[in-house]
């Protein structure tokens, strides 16, 4: 069975940094799109950047020139560095895998971490 594991979290002051990292594990052939969620508190949860496996990037227009995603296809990781962090970022952060191939047969699809929380304080 495929797992998202979050860690990273943590209270950090405005201004300041955090670095976000999710970490796949199980019997896994390969990793498509993987992403950053988050949800904070009586909000929906939201995308916050997304990155395929090629590497390409997209972010939400609230975190660009401030989060920068990234991922490491041989080791089936995803960090997401966050910089200049505002107290409106303060949410629970989720990682997710669109589509995680477990066999030449097998997908497991819509994969979630259970969330570390970020916490910014004004």
């Amino acid at each position: 069975q495929v797992q998202l594991v979050e860690s990273g979290g943590g209270l950090v002051q405005a201004g300041g940094s955090l670095r976000l990292s999710c970490a796949a594990s199980g019997k896994m052939l390969s990793i498509n799109n993987m992403a950053w969620h988050r949800q904070g508190p009586g909000k929906e949860r939201e995308l916050v950047a997304r990155i395929s496996r090629s590497g390409n990037t997209e972010y939400a227009d609230s975190v660009k020139g401030r989060f920068t995603i990234s991922r490491d296809n041989t080791k089936n990781t995803a960090v997401l560095q966050m910089n200049n962090l505002k107290p409106e970022d303060t949410a629970v952060y989720f990682c997710n895998a669109d589509e995680i191939s477990i066999s030449r047969l097998s997908s497991a699809f819509d994969v979630w971490g259970r969330g570390t929380q970020v916490t910014v304080s004004s």
